[in-house]
């Protein structure tokens, strides 16, 4: 079904109570208000290292949000108040004089932000709508065998269209995309809530519509996606003391998983976490992106621009088909020869997939000569194996020949080498493979 097998989103812990102190959180009661009386607390939604989310009733307007309850201490305060600059640009590049874009609805936007005064001292309080589990809790729905071929194109098309409206009408770059940071769209969220809440539960008949979508229990948890985090031991890569020569596993994958009849017709989604996002025109710093999709510039500090976006689109989208990460580095063992770090062996995977990087990219980061001698060789790994994209897809994660040379022919310009030359959202949305997929409220104005 599409429940998942194992209930791999309840909250297996719950943020550190030392943590609850002047300068951390704020300790939250289930009926307490915010702003002037307007938002009454109705239970928790997660957590993370910076904050706490709820479950709120805006009485001001009669509907459900998700308050999100950052810890006061000052770094904790200078980050929120940065992230809220960056979302109210995404609110504001929405509204006229800008032109209508299908992708600010695939953006997770603000409704309302302001700071509240408690025993551990001002909060910053951001409010915006309430969501559903991430994508990396569905990827564990289907038992991290991949999803239906028809929902990764709708995600990916979602995901492209809400990338090129960050990029090019909000001029910001997210930097952190990956499976954690995209939320699923609940579509009646009042309903859902009530069901959840035990409300209104008879004789109309909305909980078994609901449950045909997403089973109301999992489908308020984890807005902040804090909780499910990937890690190595996801993945069916080697362990760590593995020789480096079998880096990538050459036996097939389980089989993958086939559509069913209680998949969902149609998913939508939403892009969150803008609080690691980056102006197009100022970058705060150069340590960007999580491993996994991390891209080249990013690994060797060389210049970056909003296409790092676009490779780790391209892994999440491997992901999202395989239930695999695209590049899954490890650090030599302690008692390896060959010592090196894992910043080496994700270059060395990208080798092996995609060829050899230009000699003008390995040494155009601060950082190359830490990987690259001076002619664009990496320094410690020297036995590659290559395995292109689309041979992997058809081999180990046993598509037909066909469909992996679509699979690839739309990930590769994705994974170009040189930033530059990586292809953009705007133009991966019109890509052939998503041919056919129709978003609500697209428009043909992104050629």
């Amino acid at each position: 079904s599409y429940s998942p097998h194992t209930d791999t989103t309840k909250l297996l812990d719950e943020e550190p109570w030392k943590e609850y102190r002047p300068g951390g959180y704020h300790p939250v009661h289930i009926g307490e208000t915010f702003s002037d009386g307007r938002y009454v607390v109705v239970r928790k939604l997660g957590w993370g290292h910076f904050s706490t989310v709820w479950l709120v009733r805006d009485t001001k307007l009669d509907r459900h949000v998700a308050l999100k309850i950052v810890k006061s201490g000052p770094m904790s305060t200078e980050t929120a108040l940065d992230e809220i600059k960056l979302l109210q640009c995404v609110v504001s590049s929405s509204l006229p004089p800008n032109p209508p874009h299908p992708g600010g609805r695939h953006i997770l936007g603000l409704l309302d932000h302001f700071k509240h005064v408690g025993p551990n001292g001002t909060h910053v309080c951001i409010v915006s709508e309430v969501l559903g589990e991430n994508l990396l809790n569905l990827i564990r729905r289907y038992q991290n065998k991949g999803l239906p071929l028809r929902l990764v194109k709708q995600i990916a098309k979602q995901l492209l269209l809400g990338l090129d409206y960050t990029h090019r009408q909000c001029g910001m770059i997210h930097t952190d995309l990956k499976p954690e940071n995209i939320l699923i769209s609940i579509e009646d969220v009042e309903s859902v809530i009530r069901a959840e809440l035990g409300v209104n539960r008879e004789g109309n008949g909305s909980d078994k519509k609901l449950d045909s979508t997403m089973k109301v229990r999992y489908a308020l948890r984890f807005l902040c996606g804090s909780h499910a985090h990937r890690s190595h031991q996801d993945s069916t890569s080697p362990s760590p003391s593995t020789s480096r020569s079998t880096s990538r596993s050459t036996s097939p994958s389980p089989t993958r998983s086939h559509t069913r009849s209680t998949d969902p017709d149609r998913i939508t989604i939403k892009i969150a976490d803008l609080g690691n996002a980056n102006w197009t025109t100022h970058h705060f710093t150069d340590n960007i992106q999580s491993r996994e999709y991390r891209a080249p510039e990013a690994i060797l500090y060389a210049p970056w621009s909003s296409t790092v976006d676009m490779w780790s689109v391209a892994c999440l989208v491997f992901e999202l088909l395989t239930g695999d990460f695209l590049f899954d580095p490890y650090p030599s063992g302690k008692n390896s020869r060959n010592v090196y770090s894992e910043d080496e062996d994700h270059l060395a995977q990208m080798i092996e997939l995609l060829g050899p990087l230009p000699k003008r990219i390995a040494l155009s980061g601060k950082l190359s000569s830490d990987f690259f001698n001076s002619r664009g060789e990496l320094r410690h790994i020297t036995k590659l194996r290559s395995w292109p994209l689309q041979d992997l897809l058809y081999d180990k994660y046993l598509f037909t020949r066909e469909e992996a040379e679509r699979i690839a022919s739309f990930l590769l310009p994705m994974l170009r080498y040189d930033p530059d030359k990586r292809a953009g959202a705007g133009e991966m949305v019109h890509h052939v493979w998503l041919e056919g997929v129709i978003v609500e409220g697209e428009v043909d104005m992104l050629k």
